[in-house]
């Protein structure tokens, strides 16, 4: 069992999440720091107020801080554009730079059976592989 349980750790798979889950910890605290310490002063510097949390009413007791709520999103919605335009574009213009297969432009058919595209000298569908039969 402990032989079992040594291979399991030392699996490929498990070492990659656990190195992903350290880094991604370690990425989303710089992004936070990076949205509270530049992003969120600069917004603060156009529109005024940086910060929601004050704001709340009170129904029979019950205070609902929807300032906090505000502030939340507002956050997300500011770290996701951080990532979106500081992380994913970049390395999506990257990964465009470094493609080295060159996209075939093969002409295409429905399957009549899943109407999936498949290329049309397909004698069998690679989606549902039902027999289409050859093109004339």
């Amino acid at each position: 069992m402990i032989q079992d349980f040594r291979d399991f750790i030392l699996r490929g798979n498990v070492v990659d999440l656990a190195v992903a889950v350290v880094i991604g910890a370690a990425f989303g605290a710089v992004v936070t720091a990076m949205v509270e310490d530049f992003v969120t002063p600069l917004i603060a510097a156009i529109g005024g107020q940086p910060d929601f949390s004050s704001l709340d009413f009170t129904i029979n007791d019950s205070t609902f801080r929807y300032g906090h709520f505000i502030n939340q999103l507002l956050s997300f919605l500011i770290i996701a554009a951080v990532v979106f335009f500081f992380v994913v574009v970049p390395v999506n213009k990257l990964m465009e730079q470094r493609k080295t297969q060159e996209t075939v432009d093969e002409p295409v058919r429905d399957c009549p059976q899943c109407l999936s595209s498949i290329p049309a000298r397909a004698r069998r569908c690679a989606f549902c592989t039902s027999e289409v039969g050859a093109t004339a």
